[in-house]
């Protein structure tokens, strides 16, 4: 039987070869970036002219002097002004393995080599059900999540996610939720972040339900807890359709909270068939296992689960049981081809070469940044580098009193002194890191100067 012509192009030694001379080729170029470098002088007025002509066509300047040159090397990324920041927010969390990865590279120029850029949930190309399947699979190794549908992004996975616990649950419509949670900015998922400068303007539909997240500093803060959720359930009974939680909170404040915080929380859902969505769009992939629900063991309980960033396209991952009945969802896009050959990859690499687990890289990472914070905490920054802490890659502290002047005025020190880092949290606002998986020790250090450098430069 003749081989497909699409096959026939994934097969041929001349392509693969050709791919491969492509990502030597820009990796040499690239190896030119060895840390980091101040702007230079023949580029600062490039720099501000993209920055501006940015601004300018969004009607608003960038939140950050920053526009990519392109150039980048692991950890750190090379800007338009030709200064080499050391990346540690990577586009909050899409860029898992740092700037210009040669697999990533060489799964994205294939995908590039596609029929079409973009897949639909209509049309479909191999790529598409390589993907789900592949997700499905590892997401149902210690859960009961069957199925996956993508989208776009995190906003319309979650959007999906409401909408199948809704269909399964009709009427009700109420939904339970964790105070200062952050959701999306769809006008649903606007409504469920919890944050009024996210939503000025728009209508409130009284349909989210809050609770406190866990508070370490609050000795009775489960037990406040949960006693929220059973008068909202006392209240509204039947008329509440999902808890929809953060493992940790993301824009919140990088929170993470117990085991056994959650588990008489999801109890009470099971026992009053509440559906349970993790919205792990932010913590996938970062928090020492694949899933947080993982590394908090509570994959039994997982309804549906959300997720984008690290996989460069949203998805919605769900049990038989919530399987949507057709119409429900679907979408024009489901993902752009390189998108999902790159995604294919980065889940291939992190679930198979020693990124997981008590003993893999992301903790090791994890426990040398907390380290390095802690240090600079007990020693020439006392009383200013305080609550480090997160789960994996996802890292904070907060600066000075945390508050958000402090803050601002810290992050801008810190990127002009070399490092890409953003804010979180309120009451505390904290300082946030998005760490990569690829950073490297030495790299470790290099923060640690910045960071000390900038909060010095503060007092």
């Amino acid at each position: 039987m003749a081989q497909l012509i699409g096959h026939q192009i994934d097969d041929s030694k001349n392509v693969q070869s050709l791919i491969q001379s492509l990502v030597q080729e820009v990796a040499q170029i690239n190896s030119q970036i060895v840390g980091v470098q101040p702007a230079h002088p023949e580029h600062i007025d490039l720099g501000k002219s993209e920055i501006d002509r940015a601004g300018k066509a969004r009607g608003r300047p960038l939140a950050y002097p920053y526009v990519g040159s392109g150039g980048g090397r692991g950890a750190y990324v090379e800007l338009e002004d030709g200064s080499i920041k050391l990346d540690l927010i990577n586009g909050i969390g899409i860029h898992l393995m740092g700037h210009s990865h040669p697999r990533v590279m060489a799964a994205t120029v294939k995908g590039a080599l596609s029929d079409i850029v973009n897949q639909g949930n209509l049309q479909p190309n191999r790529e598409y059900s390589r993907f789900i399947e592949t997700l499905s699979q590892l997401a149902g190794k210690r859960s009961r999540l069957k199925y996956a549908w993508l989208a776009t992004c995190g906003t319309m996975a979650n959007e999906n996610a409401l909408k199948l616990s809704r269909q399964k649950h009709s009427p009700a419509r109420m939904v339970l939720s964790f105070k200062n949670a952050f959701a999306g900015r769809s006008t649903m998922m606007a409504e469920l972040t919890d944050n009024p400068a996210y939503k000025v303007g728009l209508p409130e539909y009284h349909e989210m339900l809050r609770i406190p997240f866990y508070d370490k500093r609050d000795p009775q803060s489960s037990e406040k807890t949960l006693r929220g959720m059973k008068e909202h359930v006392a209240k509204h009974e039947g008329n509440i359709s999902v808890f929809s939680f953060e493992p940790m909170l993301g824009e919140g404040g990088y929170q993470a909270a117990p085991r056994e915080f959650f588990l008489p929380l999801l109890d009470l859902c099971k026992e009053k068939k509440i559906a349970i969505w993790a919205d792990e769009v932010q913590t996938f992939a970062r928090t020492g296992e694949l899933f947080a629900f993982e590394t908090l063991d509570i994959g039994n309980y997982i309804d549906i689960c959300t997720i984008a960033k690290t996989a460069q396209v949203g998805a919605t991952i769900y049990t038989e049981e919530y399987n949507p009945q057709p119409g429900l969802i679907a979408g024009t896009f489901s993902g752009a081809t390189p998108a999902l050959t790159a995604g294919l990859e980065i889940l291939k690499m992190i679930s198979e070469d020693g990124y997981l687990g008590p003993q893999g890289r992301v903790m090791q990472i994890h426990r040398q940044f907390i380290g390095m914070l802690n240090e600079l905490g007990s020693t020439t920054c006392k009383g200013k580098v305080t609550d480090p802490g997160g789960m994996g890659l996802m890292i904070a502290f907060t600066p000075y009193e945390g508050k958000k002047e402090q803050v601002d005025a810290l992050l801008k020190r810190m990127f002009q002194n070399g490092i890409v880092a953003f804010s979180c949290g309120k009451d505390p606002v904290r300082v946030r890191f998005l760490v990569p998986a690829v950073i490297e020790d030495k790299d470790i250090q290099v923060a640690r100067t910045i960071i000390e450098k900038s909060i010095l430069e503060g007092t």
